[in-house]
């Protein structure tokens, strides 16, 4: 699959367009409970603002498609956006609710000392609609990104991603990262997530899901088989790896063969385990754009997932273009020896501490 885009030759097409809600986030200036805390420096947050960002810094066209409060909050999210080369003319501004803002903790999201504290219930996001979005901008890329945060926001939201995962002619190629999170579904009263989330990825044509949030499946073949319908399936492990799962023949039915594809990640000298998924998202939608096989595709997501860990915060510096397609071919001795720390990014061409064994 790659992206053919739409038949559209007007001047506003991008490569990629991201639809979804992006918050203020709130860094903690030291290790602590957030009761202990005395500072915070102020971020932004938001996974589908995150892949405009990361691909929009890799050299490709972006346009992030949100809903903000006309606020102060509002104003710096739309300018920080905006700073990465994303274009953000499509947002819209709500005059009566807030810009969603959240504060968390320095540890690491895994831990049960990790906390996260959001203020979004009734945001500028969460009016996102059919109505209140401008479609047409929505539609304007060669890809559509979107993730299951947004139909978690409020009934209006499910429906408006309700619309754009649809079936029809004409539509961009539809990306969906499930990014299923308990919290916002736990008091949505408009669905229950995994069900809703399983609908929603049927009608997209690429589908990125956690092994861990698969509807309690056991194992990339049980997430297959229960989700025939993408073209293109990721399926991310974690620390494995991940697989994807490519129909090579048949319709969008979900019949057809499947070519099965599985690359393991990399050995990441973690310094923050925030951004990786989404940054892996990116990467692996920049090779598609540029038509790169499927085992290319996923090494790049691999690689703009090593970038996200290695930096403190969830947007990091990608890869130059010509450093990650030299590390992407490699063979599969040499992809197994790469160890990545900070800086990677900015090693010099063919430096012995790029690919060196742990």
């Amino acid at each position: 699959m790659t992206a053919t885009g739409r038949t559209s030759t007007a001047p506003d097409v991008v490569d990629v367009v991201a639809l979804g809600e992006s918050m203020v986030t709130f860094l903690p200036s030291r290790p602590g409970r957030l009761a202990d805390v005395p500072a915070f420096e102020r971020a932004i947050g938001g996974a589908e603002s995150n892949v405009a960002c990361v691909l929009a810094a890799a050299g490709h066209s972006t346009r992030w498609v949100g809903r903000v409060g006309a606020d102060g909050f509002g104003d710096h999210l739309v300018e920080a956006i905006g700073a990465y080369g994303v274009d953000v003319s499509a947002v819209r501004r709500d005059p009566a609710r807030p810009t969603g803002i959240y504060f968390r903790t320095a540890g690491d999201r895994a831990t049960d000392a990790h906390e996260v504290a959001y203020y979004r219930a009734g945001s500028a996001a969460s009016a996102m609609s059919v109505d209140t979005m401008d479609l047409a901008a929505i539609r304007s890329g060669r890809v559509l990104h979107l993730s299951g945060i947004t139909p978690a926001l409020s009934a209006e939201c499910l429906d408006l991603t309700r619309e754009l995962t649809a079936r029809r002619p004409g539509r961009p190629l539809v990306s969906f990262d499930v990014n299923h999170r308990p919290g916002l579904w736990r008091d949505a009263g408009h669905g229950h997530g995994p069900e809703v989330l399983l609908d929603l990825a049927r009608g997209a044509d690429l589908v990125f899901v956690g092994e861990d949030e698969a509807w309690g499946l056991g194992g990339p073949e049980a997430v297959r088989a229960a989700l025939p319908e993408p073209e293109l399936l990721v399926v991310k492990q974690g620390a494995s790896g991940a697989t994807a799962f490519h129909r090579t023949t048949g319709s969008g039915s979900g019949s057809g063969t499947d070519e099965v594809i599985s690359v393991p990640a990399l050995t990441v000298d973690v310094v923050a385990a925030v951004g990786a998924g989404d940054a892996f998202a990116a990467g692996f939608l920049s090779a598609t754009l540029r038509g790169k096989p499927v085992r290319e595709r996923l090494r790049h997501g691999h690689l703009m997932a090593a970038a996200a860990l290695t930096v403190p915060g969830d947007l990091a510096t990608p890869p130059a273009r010509e450093q990650a397609d030299r590390l992407a071919v490699l063979d599969d001795t040499a992809w197994g020896r790469l160890r990545l720390g900070p800086g990677w990014t900015h090693a010099e061409e063919g430096a012995d501490e790029e690919v060196r064994k742990p």
